[in-house]
């Protein structure tokens, strides 16, 4: 038998969880399709998805269509979930991107198109049902983006801007639908019908006789000749097409009525090439040596973990995928990322939600298992041949908040359920900031960030509250100061005293450099070290917010001592009375952290998005054209840290969500004075 993994991915709301839902029913699946808005899709099963009525974590089905199993990945399309769409993209052999008839060629629809590089692409082109779609402007949107491989293989018939009927250029026959998803076939329009069409007939089938043509040198030969291909020659053009990346089929469909699906189930059979047609994975020995794994069940077997779930109920559920060999309930394979040996539990076919027990699974074919200790990435094996499959490469988190628990001494909860949301999520990151001290979590945006905390909350019983993380400003000094430090206390038997001169001055370092240049013994060289300590302690807190002091040398230059009541302690303190004395006329100031930014846009936000940095007080330092994409544009900035907290936000909206970016400490500079009062008051609170 032979499996196909199909994922579906596109720009959010272009009826990919609808057409799963279809395919399903068609496939026998499900009894009843259920509709995203009742919140009763096979594929949108948890209580996020329901809520937001939109899909937030990829989910898997199978359907059978005749001697094909077909296992259907539904990924989410909006861009704060784009690492479920990557995971689901990962584990297909081949990826139909969703295309609205309505809205066309979208931001997400290019994402999709390109997380999906290296393997069968297909169109499909849903909601044809809609009073405002329009399949043929759609059709020549997608052939002015992504080029001559678009090749359509179902068309509608368009009367009085409805559809009518469609036609299968495969077969070169047209359908009619009942209203009840059942295709009854009806003659091909006429000429004259053709003519009052909004796109030519046959010019349609012209360009889909060239791309097959161009397949293969004796169909090329076959119809340059003039003569017609059979039905099996355009299939075998296509398929091949597919598999070599030469064409990119667009089919159409009416998802809600049924119109079309059983159409694109038979495509789905006919034109997607199987595992066994792929060419082998490049892997990676023990050794660092290349070795070719074919997905094949004569080889030793080899998975690799696609997907993680943090299910509250039944712990850690790992996809895997079978890339060559068969995975059979109770082996053990080695983890090639950590060397340690993991035994398989029992093995699972998921259908959204639901399980159905196996005791094996061949190549090709994806399964779930409980309790692996593997996390998304890894490839477990055969101990005969250990080798690490290529990992996806996920987005990196950019956008941040400060996370703290709702109630007091939850710090434990949160940060085991966080543990666990981390297997699942390979685009956030939960962290202490080591300046401010501070839980920050970070992701791909603010509905990213809400469904985490939602998944704490109602999986594992943990609130927590998000605000915005704390900047680590840091003081410093700019003119050179000499100042006297006198501890001295007299409270019967022994007193204390202590007597130093220290000199403050601006040095370019970030921790406190002590000198000490003493004469004549004023200070014991034993208390040396005890004026450093006072020193090193009074600089964690500066005199005008509060925050660490960097950027000074401290150098002991005099003072004095009484041979019985100095000791350590006394000039500790002498050194902390200096050091207040010093920062207060040494001319204090703040530093704030500036960040190294480096931009991914469209050429044509280039002017936006650098009006926008000059309000955040940026600095462009240049811009490079990308060197793989001659619409885009890379510009390199530095920005100071709290003038970005909602750039993330800002940078989607004016980019439409094709802009990304990165973000990285760079140094520190001194705040502008009509900030500084704003600064102090806020820490003062």
């Amino acid at each position: 038998m032979t499996t196909k993994n199909i994922a579906f991915a596109g720009h959010a709301g272009t009826g990919k969880t609808i057409l799963f839902e279809a395919l399903l029913y068609q496939g026998g699946r499900v009894d009843r399709m259920g509709t995203v808005e009742s919140g009763n899709t096979v594929s949108d099963y948890t209580a996020e998805e329901m809520k937001r009525k939109s899909s937030v974590y990829t989910a898997v089905g199978s359907m059978m269509q005749n001697d094909q199993k077909m296992n259907l990945i539904d990924t989410p399309g909006m861009f704060d979930f784009a690492g479920s769409m990557i995971q689901g993209i990962a584990a297909a052999d081949c990826v139909m991107i969703t295309v609205s008839g309505k809205s066309g060629v979208r931001v997400g629809t290019k994402k999709a198109y390109r997380a999906a590089e290296g393997k069968p692409r297909m169109f499909v082109v849903t909601k044809l049902d809609d009073d405002n779609a329009n399949f043929y402007n759609v059709l020549t949107e997608l052939k002015s983006t992504f080029g001559p491989t678009v090749c359509p293989v179902v068309v509608p018939v368009i009367v009085n801007r409805k559809v009518d009927s469609y036609i299968n250029l495969i077969e070169m026959k047209a359908y009619r639908y009942d209203g009840s998803g059942k295709a009854q076939e009806i003659p091909m329009p006429s000429a004259d019908v053709s003519e009052k069409l909004s796109y030519r007939v046959d010019g349609l089938i012209q360009a889909f006789s060239e791309a097959v043509a161009e397949t293969d040198e004796v169909l090329f030969e076959k119809f340059f000749s003039g003569e017609e291909f059979t039905q099996k020659e355009r299939i075998d053009g296509i398929h091949k097409g597919m598999r070599d990346g030469t064409i990119t089929p667009v089919a159409c469909v009416s998802a809600a009525t049924m119109e079309g699906i059983d159409m694109l189930a038979k495509e789905m059979e006919l034109l997607v090439p199987a595992p066994e047609e792929t060419e082998a994975i490049l892997a990676e020995a023990l050794d660092g040596e290349p070795v070719l794994v074919h997905p094949t069940a004569d080889e030793p077997t080899c998975v690799q973990v696609c997907q993680t779930l943090a299910d509250p109920f039944v712990g850690k559920l790992s996809l895997l995928r079978v890339i060559s060999g068969t995975l059979q309930s109770g082996t053990e394979l080695m983890n090639a990322a950590t060397g340690a040996t993991e035994r398989v539990g029992k093995l699972f076919y998921l259908c959204g939600k639901k399980q159905q027990e196996t005791d094996r699974c061949s190549a090709g074919d994806l399964v779930a298992t409980t309790k692996l200790s593997a996390s998304t990435g890894d490839t477990l094996c055969h101990a005969s041949r250990v080798v690490s499959l290529p990992r996806p490469q996920f987005p990196k988190p950019c956008y941040s908040m400060a996370v703290r628990p709702a109630a007091q001494g939850d710090e434990s909860k949160v940060s085991a359920a966080m543990q666990k949301l981390l297997e699942e999520d390979q685009t956030i990151s939960y962290q202490q900031d080591p300046l401010t001290h501070e839980m920050i979590l970070s992701g791909l945006g603010e509905q990213h960030l809400s469904a985490v905390i939602s998944k704490m909350k109602y999986d594992f019983g943990v609130d927590v509250t998000l605000s915005v993380p704390k900047i680590a400003y840091r003081e410093t000094i700019r003119k050179k100061v000499k100042v006297q430090g006198k501890h001295k206390k007299q409270s019967g038997g022994h007193g204390q005293y202590g007597d130093v001169w220290i000199e403050f001055e601006p040095y370019p370092s970030d921790d406190l450099v002590f000198e000490e240049k003493i004469f004549g013994g004023a200070v014991p060289k034993n208390f040396f070290p005890a004026v450093e300590k006072g020193l090193q302690e009074s600089v964690t807190k500066g005199v005008l917010a509060g925050f660490p002091v960097v950027g000074v040398k401290a150098i002991l230059v005099d003072g004095s001592y009484h041979p019985v009541d100095s000791s350590e302690m006394a000039f500790k303190t002498a050194a902390s009375i200096a050091y207040k004395e010093g920062m207060r006329l040494a001319e204090p100031t703040l530093l704030e952290p500036i960040d190294k930014l480096e931009v991914r846009i469209p050429k044509d936000n280039t002017g936006d998005i650098i009006g926008d940095l000059n309000k955040r007080r940026g600095r462009v330092l240049g811009m490079n054209p990308v060197p793989d994409d001659d619409s885009m544009t890379i510009i390199s900035a530095e920005v100071p840290m709290r003038e970005m907290a909602d750039f993330a936000m800002q940078l989607r909206q004016m980019t439409q969500g094709e802009g990304s970016f990165t973000l990285e400490l760079a140094h520190y500079e001194q705040l502008p004075a009509n900030l500084m009062t704003e600064v102090i008051a806020s820490a003062s609170e």
